[in-house]
């Protein structure tokens, strides 16, 4: 596979074709699409299809395959947004709050932050105590400088599909 320098992160990204980025596009949507299914609507046949998959998953590309829950029918009905303020950015703190978010179930999504705040957290929980208990929890281990939190009231879009450009060549 080719790699190409990616401007968006400086990282070498595989070079992806427009059949990589059909495949890529298809399994987004709907990763139980079997072999014969996908292949037919990017045009190979399955062989060279599943070559394709693998080369994808080897180079990092495709990162895993799973199923999407909606998080309301299995009882975690409370969406909060966190911010957190470290208490400083030295590699110590930075690696003690990675390590407290990794072992907080609750925490489906952190992102370390360029502005105000200095990380974001998706946190999912049933209701408000069980928030109050994971907020306990956080704070007792990761000692951020400010905690501020926000509550989902609607979720109007939520997709993990990325846009991949499938026409250009």
């Amino acid at each position: 596979m080719a790699y190409a320098e990616n401007p968006e992160t400086d990282a070498r990204a595989p070079a992806l074709d427009r059949i990589d980025r059909k495949i890529l596009h298809e399994l987004q949507r709907d990763c139980s699409l079997s072999l014969a299914r996908l292949a037919d609507r990017v045009g190979l046949s399955q062989t060279p299809c599943w070559k394709r998959i693998r080369r994808l998953e080897q180079s990092g590309v495709i990162t895993g395959r799973v199923a999407l829950v909606d998080p309301a029918r299995i009882g975690l009905g409370l969406t909060v947004f966190v911010e957190i303020e470290a208490p400083d950015h030295g590699p110590g703190w930075r690696a003690r709050f990675a390590a407290a978010v990794a072992a907080l179930p609750e925490v489906v999504e952190v992102w370390r932050m360029a502005g105000e705040v200095d990380y974001l957290l998706k946190v999912v929980t049933a209701d408000m105590p069980a928030f109050d208990a994971f907020y306990l929890r956080l704070t007792e281990t990761t000692g951020p400088k400010n905690v501020t939190s926000k509550f989902a009231m609607e979720r109007i879009r939520d997709t993990t599909v990325y846009p991949v450009n499938t026409t250009d060549p």
